[in-house]
């Protein structure tokens, strides 16, 4: 069964730690990253970032017990586990494996995740336009359509990573 803790961001390995401790060592912990390049000053940084921020999904087959889940609250590096976990086992598989499909060679999430709505906002995450806001106009197969501003121009859909604007 598949939960969602909220952990420690310095204190990570800690909670792997403890973890271990309490669950043996068949446990598994699923994190999806997201690698995200920009340029600064002319150079091009490349950044790794966790898509769900400090949440992480645990797996163990103990975890539908509740005096597992009671011992696991207070773990080292844990800030809180996430309720409703057990009523929401399908949803929590189905992101789990749309995020490993989507996932390139070297397990971070690639362009694919995300899908794409006609006349809605997103930004650059990397390339030359990073943090710029566009606008879909057109979806074609391998490219899209956008507008920059008052600029249309097309892009090609593996080249760059955006994110939708909330």
């Amino acid at each position: 069964m598949w939960a969602v803790l909220k952990f420690k961001t310095n204190s990570f390995s800690i909670l792997k730690e403890d973890l271990n401790k309490k669950l043996g060592k068949d446990f598994k912990i699923y994190i999806p990253k997201m690698r995200i390049q920009k340029y600064k000053n002319n150079k091009l940084i490349t950044k790794d970032l966790n898509l769900l921020g400090d949440y992480i999904f645990c797996y163990h087959k103990s975890l539908e017990r509740k005096n597992i889940i009671n011992s696991l609250k207070f773990t080292r590096g844990l800030k809180y586990l996430l309720e409703g976990f057990v009523e929401s086992q399908g949803e929590i598989e189905k992101f789990i494996l749309k995020c490993k499909v989507s996932e390139n060679n070297e397990g971070y999430l690639s362009r694919d995740f995300f899908d794409f709505d006609l006349n809605k906002k997103y930004r650059f995450s990397s390339g030359p336009f990073a943090d710029k806001i566009f606008k879909i106009i057109n979806l074609q197969r391998n490219r899209i359509r956008v507008l920059m501003g008052n600029i249309e121009t097309t892009i090609k859909k593996k080249e760059y990573l955006f994110t939708p604007v909330l």
